[in-house]
């Protein structure tokens, strides 16, 4: 049997830090867990399920005593945040709704390279999958794009109902180098799910970044211009 462990949560505490940053006593514990839950889910139908598709890669959560703090990682802050940052007070108000709790100002990150996201990547080849695209002729276009943006390595796996195929099968595609089990090396992971007309196909992708020592220049920009990223 193959022994599989999640990528995240393999490089968790050693090269990547947590996405939901708080500590609670063991009786709050399951509560803030499913609140997460809850927040995750409804900014992800809010914003990456309808158009126009705002392409948020990542939802992190940081709890004080008195507030929560919700940060966004998006390839396109503009839908997120809307004219005047309309949209994103309206959202933050669903929220307080939803958990009855003060939320703080949403904090949105620009991905400015999401070629190089793993999460993102996976989206784009599910969408395509769901027009009825050929997979392998997406898969290498995804591939290259990713390539091209300065990835040392890419490997994508798609199963299901291939190409409406009767039996679900399993295909994989790799360019370059992906060191999946050396934890220095900055592995970038996606999931996404593409829902077709035949049956759910499931994609993932891997994007080897270069090592963590090598000074990896980050693919959000915060206020300031790029991070370079050395060793934590």
């Amino acid at each position: 049997m193959g022994q599989k462990v999640n990528p995240t949560g393999f490089r968790v505490g050693i090269t990547e830090d947590w996405k939901s940053r708080w500590y609670a006593p063991k009786a709050a514990f399951g509560n803030f867990l499913v609140e997460d839950f809850k927040v995750r889910r409804l900014i992800d139908a809010k914003l990456n399920r309808r158009p126009p598709f705002a392409a948020v890669s990542d939802i992190l959560i940081e709890r004080t005593r008195e507030e929560v703090t919700i940060t966004l990682k998006t390839a396109r802050p503009g839908l997120v945040i809307g004219p005047k940052g309309a949209e994103v007070d309206k959202l933050r108000e669903e929220l307080e709704d939803m958990i009855k709790r003060k939320v703080a100002p949403i904090k949105v990150i620009e991905i400015k390279n999401p070629d190089l996201n793993a999460q993102l990547v996976a989206e784009a080849v599910a969408e395509q999958l769901k027009k009825r695209a050929s997979f392998r002729r997406v898969l290498k276009m995804r591939m290259d794009s990713t390539m091209q943006a300065g990835a040392k390595g890419i490997k994508i796996s798609v199963s299901g109902r291939l190409g409406g195929a009767e039996i679900a099968r399993n295909e994989k595609a790799t360019t370059g180098s992906v060191p999946l089990t050396t934890l220095q090396a900055d592995v970038n992971y996606g999931y996404a799910i593409a829902f077709t007309t035949f049956g759910t196909i499931g994609v993932k992708v891997w994007i080897y970044r270069g090592m963590y020592g090598e000074e990896v220049l980050e693919t959000d920009v915060r206020p300031g211009g790029p991070v370079r990223r050395g060793r934590r």
